[in-house]
């Protein structure tokens, strides 16, 4: 009987895959789940062999070349939430020093509304709105006589991101995105992949807020019909929407829950997930969440794959607009004191408050 390490060991060689060294990958993507991390796999131009595990990091990582950058993936180790999160992200910096990026890719709850126009498989993507980052950490809210106070600080994503994400916008304004391409070339790679992330055949239903699900019921084949919101035909291609993604360490039941939180933002959330604050109290990033249901008691799974590779095709296009680093030379530069102390104190007003949250000097009131 041939072990499993000895076959993926077998498979590495015969597909003579590339072994570079950990300072080659300046890109970390971490999903919350299986399905998650392996259609981004999937979508790798090129898978490359794995290094040893250093001492100390419990990770496991599956590294490849994604629109030309190396990059290392990480998925959660069974358990959801943005402690999770933030624990491999940790681990991965230490592990691989050159990342400068770093990705959240899954799945998350949509927040539709007559402003935004969000289906099921579609794409949202966290951008700056108003006096937030991109990323909003719904449960470190505090009510207070003045109204609510919002208590946290997020990082927006890294500039070189938002400005791929600019150039991509302006592009999907004339051309559609190129989501739909990465997948149908993923499903030419096994007859598996595409049975397991096709678009699914169960409706896009979306119903009125104050509509409760039938209880007990695993899907909304009993749900009265008349409770649909009504609205207009749309091409099942993947849409992708930018701004506030609101994070959180439960998932959203509710429709009332999620307009309550919306309440409390200057801005309009667009999605609901539970990671992504891990990693942006600890650093820069990027969340890209594939919509696998809505935000209220509908929930429905059958969703979720489709959803995942939406996002992950998203990620790539998105990484297609980074330009590729330049390769280190061997003549060492003296220190430059002035990016350091950049790098250091970006974010004016915010520091690490030793709980694994970052805190600005004073509260935010948005009430």
């Amino acid at each position: 009987m041939i072990e499993y390490s000895d076959a993926i060991e077998k498979y590495y060689v015969a597909t003579k895959m590339k072994e570079l060294d950990y300072e080659a990958y300046t890109v970390g993507i971490v999903c919350a789940q299986e399905f998650e991390i392996s259609v981004v796999r999937y979508m790798l131009n090129n898978e490359h062999s794995r290094l040893p595990r250093k001492t100390g990091d419990s990770n496991l990582y599956i590294l490849g070349e994604l629109s030309g950058h190396n990059v290392v993936l990480a998925s959660l180790p069974g358990s959801q939430g943005k402690s999770a999160a933030a624990a491999v992200a940790k681990d991965m910096a230490r592990t691989f020093p050159s990342i400068e990026l770093r990705l959240t890719v899954g799945i998350g709850q949509g927040v539709p509304s007559a402003k935004n126009d969000i289906r099921l498989g579609d794409v949202v993507v966290s951008m700056p709105d108003g006096q937030h980052g991109g990323l909003v950490q719904d449960d470190l809210a505090k009510n207070t006589d003045d109204g609510i106070v919002l208590k946290g600080f997020l990082w927006p994503p890294p500039e070189i991101l938002r400005s791929a994400v600019v150039m991509m916008r302006s592009d999907h304004r004339i051309l559609q995105s190129k989501i739909s391409d990465y997948m149908s070339a993923m499903f030419e790679k096994s007859d598996d992949i595409r049975d397991s992330y096709q678009r699914p055949m169960d409706p896009d239903e979306l119903f009125q807020s104050e509509y409760r699900h039938v209880s007990q019921q695993a899907t909304c084949q009993l749900c009265d019909k008349k409770g649909l919101v009504p609205r207009q035909h749309r091409k099942p291609f993947p849409k992708i929407h930018y701004g506030l993604i609101a994070s959180g360490d439960q998932v959203i039941r509710n429709a009332s829950n999620a307009a309550e939180v919306d309440s409390r933002v200057l801005g309009d959330i667009l999605c609901f997930e539970m990671e992504a604050a891990g990693i942006a109290t600890e650093s820069s990033c990027i969340a890209i969440r594939g919509i696998s249901d809505y935000a209220d008691s509908h929930k429905n799974d059958a969703w979720q794959y489709y959803a995942a590779a939406a996002a992950a095709g998203c990620a790539k296009e998105l990484l297609s607009y980074v330009s590729l680093p330049q390769p280190s030379t061997t003549t060492e530069s003296p220190p430059d004191n002035s990016l350091a102390t950049e790098s250091i104190f970006r974010g004016q007003g915010v520091q690490n408050a030793g709980s694994g949250n970052i805190s600005v000097a004073r509260d935010i009131n948005i009430g």
